[in-house]
């Protein structure tokens, strides 16, 4: 099989001299079926030996006790700031998303991706202005920058009238729609509280976080990825190493147990992902809040030769026009507009390590 018999996802950017590009790119689910990796996906300098590790996992229900009592509350309050610290990422167990849901939303999801190339692109549309929404690739920024083996569907899913006029929703599976945004309405109520908890974890209000959501207005974009199975998964990554440009992300991964990489000391390491996890990843908006007490995780993805690997990453932000002020414990960090901090995130994206994040330091 050839690449030129492949199909291809258009991507517009803006080059280095501030002249708008398109560009063509394979649509990996297809290259899947290749027996050699075609050279634009080939990433020597990223592939580096990794360990596995067993991630902490925070108990939901003992968090959500009293506040003024229970020492089973107060132990896993010091495993979540420990978690929070040491790791930047951590499961969660006991969480209250109901199973049937999650099974549904593996389901469509599946389904989606199941539907031919012409059907997938008939079925959702793209957002006019930010072009790393919608049904394709994003973060290109050249023609010569070597390139991530995965697929991806990304979507607004708040504020609800964010999508009002566009095609960006899948229309096939026909309840795509619904089944994800009663996943967001369950995710958004847990990470509400995990942002309270994580507060009185670092001896804070327990509203030093989640003062910067509004029901209303705070942003949540639901990205959807498929990493096919890769001919040569020691070239290639599904995703380049980054930091999340989110207050939290919710991870749901299904089909694989491997695949997420957390860079840790000088090292990569392989996250052992239990059955049935939900994993939470601090990002940068609470790295800048904290004022650096917890840091958002570097983080990246790698193939698999004989299994395809789903994702779905839930970031929670607080609305685009909020100022959030860092904790006034040193002078680390700025406050920063969440909005100017996203335009800049997605322009330099991707870059080396926690590049971007100088964006909010003094």
């Amino acid at each position: 099989m050839d690449i030129n018999n492949v199909n291809f996802h258009e991507t517009k950017f803006t080059d280095q001299n501030g002249i708008p590009q398109t560009t063509r790119i394979p649509v990996v689910q297809d290259l899947a079926r290749l027996k050699n990796l075609p050279q634009r996906f080939i990433q020597l300098s990223s592939i580096s030996k990794s360990f596995s590790h067993d991630i902490p996992a925070i108990d939901i229900e003992k968090l959500g006790g009293d506040p003024e009592s229970g020492a089973a509350r107060v132990e896993e309050l010091d495993k979540l700031v420990t978690a929070a610290k040491e790791w930047g990422v951590f499961f969660i167990k006991n969480h209250g998303i109901d199973s049937c849901i999650l099974n549904d939303v593996k389901n469509v999801v599946k389904g989606f991706f199941q539907l031919s190339f012409e059907e997938k692109k008939a079925s959702v549309g793209s957002y006019k202005s930010v072009d790393n929404m919608g049904y394709g690739r994003n973060f290109v920024k050249s023609e010569n920058q070597p390139l991530d083996w995965i697929d991806r569907l990304t979507m607004k899913a708040a504020p609800r009238d964010a999508t009002q006029g566009l095609n960006v929703w899948p229309q096939n599976p026909p309840n795509f729609r619904k089944v994800i945004e009663k996943y967001v309405d369950a995710a958004r109520e847990l990470l509400n509280g995990l942002l309270q908890a994580l507060a009185e974890a670092l001896s804070l209000d327990k509203y030093t976080f989640l003062q910067y959501f509004d029901e209303e207005k705070s942003e949540i974009n639901v990205r959807v990825n498929y990493y096919p199975p890769s001919p040569r998964p020691d070239l290639t990554l599904g995703i380049t190493p980054h930091s999340d440009a989110s207050a939290l992300t919710l991870l749901l991964q299904f089909n694989s147990s491997n695949g997420l990489q957390v860079f840790k000391g000088s090292e990569w390491i392989t996250v052992k992902w239990p059955n049935e996890g939900l994993l939470v990843n601090i990002g940068d908006f609470i790295e800048i809040m904290s004022n650096g007490r917890v840091r958002s995780p570097w983080h990246r993805v790698v193939n698999q030769m004989d299994l395809d690997r789903f994702s779905v990453a839930l970031f929670y932000n607080p609305p685009p026009e909020k100022e959030i002020v860092p904790v006034e414990e040193n002078e680390g960090y700025k406050k920063v507009n969440v909005g100017a901090y996203l335009k800049h995130y997605y322009e330099i994206s991707p870059t080396s390590s926690k590049e971007v994040i100088l964006f909010a330091k003094e």
